[in-house]
């Protein structure tokens, strides 16, 4: 069985925000363990699950489809790490960057994509 995910350093970059976020969200207060953190980690997660399903399926189009989720799930996690760095949980510069990346990354193979379809 092929394992195109692997290949794609997105889905690799993807796995550092990921190992970010865990370093980074037990941090966060223990009240916060089934809130921010969970949902932190949930959403770093899915960016990186979306991306493999996706390169997983047999059309352009579907891996396009899980692209955007993946791209939303990014959007959350931003979000959830604004709020945690507004409350002074934690300072977000740690995942930020990664962050940057992952949406330029995300953006770039979006656009290839959808030009190959066209």
């Amino acid at each position: 069985m092929e394992r195109k995910h692997r290949q794609l350093q997105i889905w690799h970059d993807s796995l550092s925000l990921v190992e970010a976020v865990y370093r980074e969200t037990q941090q966060l207060p223990e009240c916060e363990k089934y809130g921010l953190t969970s949902q932190m980690r949930r959403a770093a997660v899915s960016i990186s699950s979306n991306i493999a399903e996706g390169s997983a399926r047999s059309s352009e189009r579907d891996f396009l489809r899980f692209l955007y989720i993946s791209r939303g799930s990014l959007a959350e996690l931003e979000t959830q790490l604004e709020i945690a760095a507004r409350l002074n949980f934690l300072d977000q510069g740690a995942c930020y960057e990664h962050i940057e990346r992952l949406f330029a990354k995300l953006a770039s193979l979006i656009n290839r994509l959808k030009q190959s379809q066209t």
